[in-house]
């Protein structure tokens, strides 16, 4: 999600005036009072009062005709008055009034600038000098002459307000040219100015997000919140937050609120409908994010989000065509582009060069975001143990977890040295059992979560990394922004991924004669490395308790099962399982998966089984199941279940 930045309220400081409610007096008055003094002038030329006097006057005059509709005479009073006193700073200040609401800032300045010179004690002119400087993005500039304006007037609200507000856009300007910390600064400075200033608080939640200091950016979006209660992009940020932490009920509860202030706000519609696409709600999720894209057509990412909710409901095609909506909107979306890749697996089955071509294309594309290291200070020393590097967001409770222990855990330690860049998102206890193993058997454990790849990338080579191994392709979360520098003279991709990357920059890929054989058609841009009999292996989870009794033994019937993505479940497989289930009597299917939570989707599921012979009553389907433990338990529901889980 973006960040929105909220609009300011930029004041100006308002004329003063030499006369109290001049504003309600006509200009007649002060034609009359002109003549007067004039007439006093004309006997006695030297009279020093009467000019001070006729100067004040022609300065009210002016300001009178300016708020009668009549600009042009009232800036003729002002010179008047100037002619007269030429060191008179309200005409000065006056002139800059009228000129900036001309927009002719550039004559403004001057004038501003000649008042202060005349009347040093003068904050106003500070005050509108920096609000030009502020509106042209001259934010240093601006700055200097608040500070200017409250160290002759500390309790200047209007200025005060307008220094919160320039600091806090200057803590974004330099927040986004890279100093992060630096940006934080002065939001914390424009809160001295203004403690109660939302757009500083919001911004400050802007930045620990990006920090990773969660707790600190929902204390300030909260603030945020509590002094602006209609910042709904306050509200919609915190639910990311809390969305990232899986407390979904939350997630959802602060997007809501954020549309209650907002209907029509894209960004939350788009998010509601992710958690909802999470918790498998697919029909409301699907209205929402069609909501988001009707607020905002050209909203790339919701058409990808449209994506992944067909892909999770095991629509591929309407998929596919959501995710190349969205690479029209944005043609560099890295979400849409690697979400596409993987679908089209799916459906194309690697049994044509569609698909490689996607692939590489795709890594063609790719490459040219990322510069390439060409030359590496490894040492060639054949003695010295070979630096094995490897990097995934799965090194925590995910299927790819359980065929990586193993190499982890038993890598030889005294002919290879061992580095692991985790991505993980949201670190269990596997996570820290992983990394515990690691750093026990000598190897190194980096963090690398938030960090940018290119920094990673510097990372690799500081870490004199021979062979790079990445475990992710192109499924979520994934490094391969990494991978396309060439961090390691020798990189690999293995595990995660079922097809080629496309990456020109990964030299292997590790499978196996089963699932690639020597005569395979696919093509692939890495070079093949099968490892004798299977590329995997597998550790089974502590929480999967002992191989229980096959349940046929006291039903009397035998129960087929799948606990999987109905993106994995296409039409071909459907065939084979209603072959299989009709060719055995009384047996029975069992399928778990997150969207069977959704109506429509078990209708659709159960109908089309049907239409294969497979009678509905013989089927039992099962939304996702929350606990590990209660997962893994759940296998006992089932005699024969297919390996490709």
């Amino acid at each position: 999600m973006g960040v929105m930045w909220l609009n300011e309220v930029q004041h100006f400081a308002c004329s003063r005036y030499t006369r109290i409610h001049i504003s309600i007096i006509s200009p007649t008055v002060f034609f009359n009072k002109e003549k007067s003094y004039q007439k006093a002038l004309r006997a006695d030329p030297s009279y020093k009062l009467a000019a001070e006097c006729l100067a004040i006057v022609l300065t009210d005059l002016g300001t009178s005709l300016k708020l009668v509709g009549s600009v042009q005479e009232g800036i003729q009073k002002y010179y008047e008055a100037l002619k007269i006193d030429p060191h008179y700073a309200p005409a000065y200040y006056n002139l800059g009034v009228v000129y900036s609401e001309m927009m002719q800032f550039d004559v403004a300045l001057n004038c501003y600038e000649k008042a202060a010179l005349e009347r040093p004690m003068y904050a106003e002119a500070y005050c509108n000098m920096g609000v030009i400087y502020k509106n042209r993005g001259e934010l240093e500039s601006a700055i200097a002459c608040y500070e200017r304006c409250l160290a002759v007037s500390p309790n200047f609200e209007i200025a005060k307000n307008n220094m919160a507000i320039a600091l806090t856009d200057l803590g974004t300007k330099v927040k986004l040219e890279g100093d992060i910390n630096q940006g934080v600064a002065y939001y914390k400075k424009a809160l001295y100015y203004n403690w109660h200033y939302a757009d500083a608080m919001y911004n400050l939640g802007v930045a620990y997000g990006e920090m990773l200091k969660f707790d600190m950016a929902i204390v300030f979006y909260e603030l945020a919140f509590h002094f602006n209660p209609q910042c709904a992009e306050a509200c919609n940020n915190l639910g990311v937050i809390y969305k990232d932490r899986d407390n979904l009920d939350k997630a959802v509860e602060c997007y809501q609120l954020a549309l209650s202030i907002k209907p029509n706000f894209s960004q939350s519609l788009n998010n509601i409908g992710v958690v909802y696409t999470v918790q498998g709600k697919m029909d409301i999720a699907a209205s929402l994010i069609e909501k988001a894209i009707i607020a905002n057509p050209t909203y790339a990412e919701a058409y990808n989000n449209l994506g992944v909710l067909y892909r999770d409901a095991g629509n591929i095609s309407l998929a596919i065509d959501a995710y190349e909506q969205c690479l029209k909107i944005d043609p560099d979306s890295r979400n849409a582009g690697q979400n596409r890749l993987l679908a089209m697996n799916y459906i194309n089955e690697g049994h044509d060069d569609k698909l490689f071509e996607a692939h590489r294309d795709w890594g063609k594309r790719f490459m040219r975001l990322y510069s390439q290291y060409t030359s590496w200070e490894n040492l060639k020393d054949p003695e010295r143990p070979l630096v094995i590097g490897y990097v995934s967001p799965d090194f925590f409770t995910h299927s790819v977890s359980y065929f990586i222990e193993a190499p982890l855990v038993h890598h030889d330690n005294e002919n290879f040295k061992l580095v692991v860049y985790s991505a993980v998102v949201k670190a269990d206890a596997k996570t820290i059992k992983f990394k515990e193993k690691v750093i026990k058997k000598g190897g190194i454990w980096r963090d690398v979560y938030g960090i940018d790849e290119k920094k990673v990338a510097s990372m690799v080579r500081e870490d004199k990394v021979d062979i790079l191994v990445e475990l992710t392709g192109h499924t979520a979360n994934n490094k391969l922004g990494m991978m396309a520098c060439r961090p390691a003279p020798v990189q690999v991709t293995w595990i995660g991924y079922p097809n080629t990357t496309g990456l020109p920059t990964i030299d292997y890929r590790i499978t196996d004669s089963l699932v690639d054989p020597p005569d395979t058609e696919q093509k692939h841009v890495e070079e093949l490395v099968r490892l004798p009999e299977c590329f995997l292996c597998y550790t089974p989870s502590p929480e999967a308790g002992p191989v229980p009794t096959t349940p046929a033994l006291s039903s009397g019937f035998i129960t087929f099962g799948s606990f999987n993505n109905l993106a994995k479940i296409t039409p071909k497989v459907l065939q084979v399982w209603a072959r299989i289930l009709c060719s055995v009597p009384n047996s029975r299917l069992v399928v778990k998966c997150k969207p069977f939570c959704c109506d429509s989707v078990r209708k659709r599921f159960l109908l089309t089984l049907e239409q294969l012979g497979l009678e509905p009553l013989r089927v039992d389907l099962l939304p996702l199941i929350l606990l590990n433990h209660d997962h893994m338990q759940a296998y006992s529901l089932m005699d024969i279940r297919p390996v490709h889980d």
